[in-house]
């Protein structure tokens, strides 16, 4: 497209998103605010070959994970054997001990699985975290998709991309089996406080699913059962929650909360309903336990990562925190105890005060932190003030799980706002495009 048809295209498709109400909400210092997160038109393009090697990652990874769940929750082979130090797994905050023993339908843990991936300057592909719990994104380049049509039309006349738009069927076949014949689909949100609850109802639409607040889901005989508007009652099969675990049964967990459903986890320990994702899943995405999911593949697998992590520091083990202790300039430190892009401090802009300051925090409570190399990731073009701009860049792909796992031909790709910031994350400000899988 020409320079002037890439301004007329960006300010229309923003437009179009205020207009469909495409927003994602920030709690920060204990403050709420809805943003509209700037698309930019220029897609993040990837070949069908280059996509073909990401999916045999991605399922390789996802498998391996649920995998860890089951057997963490179960058997615990890979304690027994000493893979992964047992007090890493059972002091993880994630780790629900109240879920042990707990059969889901057909062994599926991470229903949903979003993995975040980047490249390196060299086009090298690394996945920088597993989002096993509440993944979201899902709905913006679907969004994205459908106002480049309406703005851009001839754009895919050109282009042989692939429909991105079939999610919706995955997502509703995965719910579908498993509801597993015993009732209805609903999403489960907190409210329209929460930063994804656009998300959460534009999913629940598209799928033919209820879209149900907390006070909604009522509890008869160990049975999940929808109570609306008209005082219908409609038993449910499958809940996809997007409410956190400490939250979503107050007689289990937190007894404050109001945003969960009173003896749920009774109904779905009994198996009369399915929760997506599993309750407890948050062990598998635990930042230390990144550290171990190249050995989690070659343990249950007997083969190596397809897409490998960032090289990482574990300060369990000595050796690791005397390097991470001299290279912390050179090195990115994560704080394990806070999510969504919070915590992430990188070295090389620390004052020696900062430095010193780092080193004993790292040296009172070594279990909080993990290193990883500071790679140098790749760069993508945007449109910004009439000229293409190069910014830092990461990707959200998605995997569903149900009776066999599917990973989606689509993905978020988010890009920094800032040309010096290092971190893509939504908190932080930053903006978003289309991914583009091509079919040849």
């Amino acid at each position: 497209m020409k320079d002037y048809e890439l301004s007329a295209c960006k300010d229309t498709m923003n437009k179009w998103m205020k207009r469909f109400g495409v927003k994602f909400g920030v709690h920060y210092k204990g403050a709420f605010k809805e943003q509209q997160e700037p698309y930019d038109p220029i897609p993040h393009i990837i070949s069908k070959k280059e996509w073909e090697h990401i999916e045999k990652g991605l399922k390789q990874r996802s498998y391996v994970l649920n995998k860890f769940l089951w057997d963490v929750y179960h058997d615990k082979h890979i304690v027994k054997d000493k893979i992964i130090p047992e007090e890493l797994i059972y002091s993880s905050k994630g780790y629900m001990p109240e879920c042990e023993g707990i059969d889901p339908v057909h062994g599926v843990y991470t229903h949903i699985a979003g993995i975040d991936l980047a490249q390196d300057s060299k086009g090298d592909w690394y996945i920088l975290e597993d989002k096993l719990r509440l993944p979201s994104g899902v709905s913006y380049p679907m969004i994205a998709r459908t106002v480049t049509e309406k703005v851009c039309p001839e754009i895919y006349k050109r282009n042989k991309v692939v429909d991105n738009r079939n999610y919706l069927d995955l997502l509703k076949n995965m719910m579908d089996e498993m509801c597993n014949g015993r009732g209805e689909a609903v999403v489960l949100t907190p409210g329209r406080d929460n930063p994804t609850f656009y998300e959460h109802s534009f999913l629940a639409y598209k799928t033919g699913a209820t879209l149900a607040f907390p006070g909604d889901l009522i509890i008869e005989d160990n049975c999940v059962y929808y109570s609306g508007l008209y005082n219908e009652k409609k038993r449910v099969g499958c809940i996809y929650r997007r409410v956190n675990d400490e939250y979503i049964d107050p007689n289990m967990f937190k007894a404050s909360s109001v945003l969960g459903v009173p003896n749920i986890m009774e109904s779905y320990s009994k198996g009369n309903v399915s929760l997506i994702n599993a309750v407890g899943n948050g062990v598998a995405d635990d930042k230390s336990i990144y550290y171990f999911i190249p050995k989690m593949i070659r343990y249950y697998l007997n083969e190596d990562p397809i897409i490998p992590n960032v090289n990482s520091y574990l300060p369990y083990y000595s050796e690791d925190i005397n390097y991470i202790l001299d290279n912390i300039s050179k090195l990115v430190i994560k704080d394990n105890t806070m999510v969504g892009g919070y915590g992430v401090i990188y070295g090389c802009n620390l004052s020696t005060a900062k430095v010193e300051e780092l080193q004993r925090l790292i040296r009172k409570e070594p279990s909080r932190w993990i290193a990883e190399d500071m790679v140098d990731f790749k760069k993508l073009d945007i449109w910004e003030d009439g000229t293409i701009a190069r910014r830092r860049s990461d990707m959200r792909a998605f995997v569903i799980n149900g009776k066999e796992p599917v990973v989606w031909k689509g993905a978020l790709t988010r890009f920094t706002r800032d040309a010096d910031s290092r971190t893509v994350n939504t908190p932080y400000g930053c903006g978003f495009k289309d991914t583009w899988i091509m079919e040849d």
